[in-house]
């Protein structure tokens, strides 16, 4: 057989034929082989992703499952915030040192900035305001007007006065929360944040002239922190509505720009002329750079903490920068701190501490719908047949 294979009777086309066949088989295995590869590749692929999405689901469940991991993080958060807050108070203390008294166009900066960024993200989604433009103006206003306050405050009071007098905001912010957004605290929740206050009035009794707070009239400017905080308190409050039941870019892009447009009108009536008298130098530029950039974290990181959790929270959380004033007054400005200073932070942390065991999960803030506080805010598909008078209600 093998010699009648090799005979002249089969033609080299024959052979040819069969060669070119062989290798069309040859190579379409291999390419069906390759394809199978792939295809072994994409499923596992899309296996191990299903199997990272159930791991992620299931990583989230157990999350929202264990409130004190969640309520963990909302305090690191916090303290992020609070570390933000001691440095937007150190180079303000830094700015009235230096002899400038302009805490007005101070903020300008921290508005702008919020302004253009979180403006730029509005722009983009070309969505309309969820809320009125002059609720968003009213925020404004009395956002800068706390800034204002406790900033001013600095040029008669200490680093740590200003600091842990504008913890009386807590105070504030569950009243306001009681009456508007119908929160409920517990008693041992209002002892907590009573104990709070207590140890905020040893702070005034050190500035009365017991243990000497430092500055040139620290009760002035001991009054002036309350009066901001009783402002702050007014925006926290309005800003956690805000966040929760409608859009947090939104909240701070209009803080931004209504704030920036307040403080140039106070600016330019109360502050222009110390602008034209003020020597400017590379320390007093990168004191106000600081408290812009610090500001601009401070409003970034603030509305995630009142969405997540609430305003009493957020303010609680924020009373560790205290601490932290007390570092800055120590070794940046050789001051010596009063042992008073240090009763009044371990009463506040007593209080803080009895509040933070006794709360609960944050009760749903309530949406004014239709005049009714029981129904949840929802956004309608087809807006286009809202009433203005309904998006006030609604807002």
């Amino acid at each position: 057989m093998v010699a009648r294979a090799l005979t002249p009777n089969c033609s080299i086309s024959k052979i040819s034929e069969i060669s070119k066949n062989d290798l069309s088989i040859f190579f379409t295995i291999k390419i069906k082989d390759k394809w199978i590869q792939i295809l072994t590749y994409a499923n596992n692929l899309k296996i191990g992703l299903s199997s990272a999405m159930n791991l992620w689901q299931a990583t989230t469940n157990w999350w929202r499952s264990h409130g004190t991991l969640r309520t963990l993080y909302l305090l690191f958060l916090g303290q992020v915030v609070s570390f933000v807050l001691a440095l937007m108070s150190f180079t303000s203390s830094l700015i009235a040192t230096l002899g400038v008294d302009a805490p007005i166009t101070q903020t300008m900066s921290t508005y702008l900035g919020l302004a253009l960024i979180y403006g730029s993200i509005l722009v983009y989604r070309r969505e309309k305001l969820r809320v009125s433009w002059y609720w968003y103006l009213l925020l404004g206003f009395v956002d800068v007007q706390g800034n204002y306050l406790v900033n001013e405050a600095y040029q008669f009071s200490s680093i740590t006065s200003v600091t842990l007098l504008d913890c009386f905001t807590i105070a504030w912010v569950i009243i306001l929360t009681w009456i508007f957004l119908r929160t409920r605290y517990s008693l041992w929740q209002l002892f907590g944040a009573a104990t709070c206050v207590v140890g905020l009035g040893l702070v005034l009794l050190s500035d009365a002239g017991v243990g000497g707070g430092g500055g040139s009239k620290p009760l002035l400017g001991d009054i002036l922190v309350i009066a901001g905080t009783i402002f702050f308190a007014m925006s926290n409050v309005g800003e956690e509505f805000c966040v929760k039941k409608k859009d947090r870019v939104e909240v701070i892009c209009m803080i931004g720009v209504y704030g920036f447009l307040v403080s140039a009108c106070q600016m330019s009536i109360l502050e222009l002329k110390t602008l034209e008298s003020v020597e400017w130098s590379t320390d007093i530029i990168l004191a106000f750079a600081g408290y812009g950039v610090s500001g601009l974290l401070f409003y970034t990181l603030a509305p995630l903490v009142l969405k997540l959790s609430g305003a009493t929270l957020l303010n609680l959380s924020i009373l560790t920068s205290d601490m932290w004033a007390v570092v800055f007054r120590i070794f940046f400005y050789r001051q010596q701190v009063d042992w008073l200073y240090y009763l009044a932070f371990a009463v506040v942390v007593i209080g803080l501490i009895i509040y933070s065991l006794t709360e609960k999960d944050p009760v749903p803030v309530p949406a004014l719908e239709n005049g009714n506080p029981s129904l949840e805010y929802q956004v309608l598909e087809d807006e286009s047949a809202t009433t203005p008078r309904n998006q006030a209600l609604t807002s």
